[in-house]
């Protein structure tokens, strides 16, 4: 099976350097696939912390691709990324090489129904991409019935890292 196995050990990085990266990207793309095997990829954001599970969520959207894929086939793969610059090759084009991180990961996703999960889900995602400056109105997340929240069961993470020219 080659799911999961990193094919240019060269650019492989740690399972303790990929949770790293995890935990600091801001976009998921998250795959699933049809019933009739089509794939679909669509961006997230997300919450990880570290281990085995990473959490993301959709809003008011009960009949989309994405929740019609996996009520039917839980299994997903997520790819993270962050682009660098493009070194130019020394005397060809095709030479060139891009700096970039990435992570890859595959597990299956189970849906999440108690609310105080959905709030610490809504907490953590605010400490990541919000400002710690701003203020609301109101405490609390009255609209938390309308949020779909998904735990994926990380089966396997691989990470790689391209520091650009090495030839």
């Amino acid at each position: 099976m080659i799911r999961g196995m990193m094919q240019n050990k060269r650019i492989e990085i740690s399972n303790d350097e990929a949770q790293q990266f995890l935990k600091m990207g801001k976009v998921a793309h998250v795959a699933t696939v049809d019933e009739e095997g089509y794939p679909y990829v669509i961006p997230f954001v997300y919450v990880y912390e570290g281990n085995d599970k990473l959490y993301l969520h959709i809003g008011n959207i009960r009949e989309s691709h994405f929740w019609s894929n996996i009520k039917q086939n839980p299994k997903i793969s997520i790819e993270v990324s962050e682009m660098g610059d493009l070194h130019p090759g020394k005397k060809y084009a095709c030479q060139s090489a891009l700096v970039y991180q990435s992570v890859v990961l595959f597990g299956q996703v189970v849906r999440i129904e108690e609310e105080s999960r959905k709030e610490w889900f809504f907490d953590a995602l605010l400490e990541k991409y919000g400002n710690p400056e701003w203020t609301f109105e109101k405490e609390g997340y009255p609209i938390m019935p309308k949020i779909e929240l998904f735990e994926v069961q990380i089966e396997k993470l691989t990470g790689k890292i391209n520091h650009g020219m090495y030839h």
